[in-house]
C-alpha cells in the first residue's frame, strides 16, 4: 500500500464535493458497485470453514476504508463500498457468511489479525515475504506501477520505452519515483534522451502537470491511477495506458497463521468466484481488469 499516492483519489472526490458547480468538467463520478445478487452459498466450500466463524456466520473484516476504488465510504459516510468490499462480500457470500467491517488504522491491521479481534485483512496490503512471517495472506489482485496520461494520449505513450525525453511526474520518495530514474538510465544507455523527471510532494499538482501538458505521464499505482482517470471531470481529463503492472505484486487478504482453515476456505471461495465469473465482474465494473489474477494462492504458491 502506498498511502501517498492514494491520497490523490480523495483529493479529487473532496475537489468535486467543493468546487464550483460552473465547469461541468470539474465534476467526479463514482462508479456502482458489482451486482452480487447472483452469487450463492456453496454448501461444500462453507464445509472448510473454522466451526466458530461457520457458527457464527459473520466474517469480521479490518480495513482501512479510504482508499478508493479499492475501499471507501459511500455519500452517506458510513456504507463501505469499491472493488475490496465488493470481492470479499461475495466471498462473504459463498461461504453462507454476512460480512462485517471495522475500519481502522492501516498500521493496526496485522495486530488485530493476531488479537482475534478480525477475521481477516483487506486494504490493499502487498502480501511481502516480511509479512508473512506474522501473517498469511490469500492472494487476489496484482497492483503495481501504471502510466496515466491525458484523455486521448496526444503524446502516444505505449509503454515504458516510450518515456524516454518526456516530461514524467512522479511523487517524492515513491517507488514510480525510483523506476523512472531507472527507465531513465535506460534510456540513456540506448542513446536516447534521458526521462524528465518532476518529483513533487503533491498528487493534485502532478494532475494539474499533466492535464496542461508540462509533463506527458504520471506513474502511480495501478487502481488508484484507473479510479482518477475513471472519476476526475466525469473520465474527461485522463487516461490509463493499458499495460500490465509495472513492477507488479500481489495485494493479500490477511489471515493469522492459526487460521490456517479459513485461509484455504477463503482460497476456495475466491478460486470459485473467479473460475464462474464474478470475479471478472467486479474487476470489470471497478475498471481495474489489468491487475486481475486467475489463480488464487496462499503467500503466492
Amino acid at each position: 500500500m502506498m498511502p501517498r499516492l492514494l491520497v490523490t483519489s480523495l483529493l479529487v472526490l473532496g475537489l468535486a464535493a467543493c468546487g464550483s458547480t460552473s465547469d461541468p468538467a470539474s465534476q467526479t463520478s463514482t462508479p456502482p458497485s458489482a451486482d452480487l445478487s447472483s452469487v450463492q452459498k456453496d454448501d461444500k466450500l462453507a464445509a472448510l470453514l473454522p466451526p466458530e466463524i461457520a457458527s457464527a456466520g459473520t466474517l469480521k473484516v479490518g480495513s482501512n476504508i479510504q482508499n478508493p476504488p479499492n475501499n471507501f465510504y459511500a455519500e452517506d459516510g458510513k456504507t463501505p463500498m469499491g472493488s475490496e468490499v465488493d470481492l470479499i462480500k461475495a466471498i462473504g457470500a459463498r461461504l453462507g457468511l454476512k460480512v462485517e467491517h471495522s475500519d481502522m488504522a492501516f498500521s493496526s491491521l496485522i495486530t488485530s489479525l493476531e488479537t482475534g479481534r478480525v477475521d481477516v485483512t483487506m486494504a490493499a496490503m502487498n502480501d511481502t515475504a516480511e509479512r508473512q512471517q506474522k501473517i498469511d495472506f490469500v492472494d487476489y489482485f496484482t497492483s503495481g506501477i501504471t502510466i496515466m496520461v491525458q484523455k486521448g494520449n496526444p503524446q502516444g505513450v505505449k509503454g515504458p520505452d516510450d518515456l524516454c525525453g518526456k516530461g514524467i511526474a512522479v511523487n517524492l520518495g515513491s517507488s514510480q519515483e525510483q523506476f523512472a530514474k531507472e527507465q531513465s538510465a535506460k534510456c540513456a544507455a540506448a542513446g536516447k534522451p534521458e526521462v524528465q523527471l518532476s518529483v513533487t510532494d503533491s498528487d493534485t499538482g502532478n494532475q494539474n502537470q499533466l492535464r496542461t501538458g508540462r509533463v506527458a505521464a504520471i506513474l502511480n499505482d495501478l487502481p488508484t491511477a484507473v479510479y482518477v482517470a475513471k472519476t476526475a471531470g466525469d473520465g474527461e481529463y485522463f487516461e490509463v495506458v493499458p499495460l500490465a503492472p509495472i513492477n507488479g505484486g500481489p495485494y493479500g487478504i490477511g489471515v493469522a497463521k492459526k487460521n490456517a482453515k479459513l485461509s484455504e476456505a477463503v482460497k476456495a471461495a475466491l478460486q470459485s468466484l473467479i473460475d464462474d465469473g464474478t470475479y471478472g465482474k467486479i474487476v470489470t465494473t471497478w475498471d481495474i481488469k489489468q491487475g486481475a489474477i486467475t489463480k488464487a494462492a496462499i503467500n503466492g504458491k
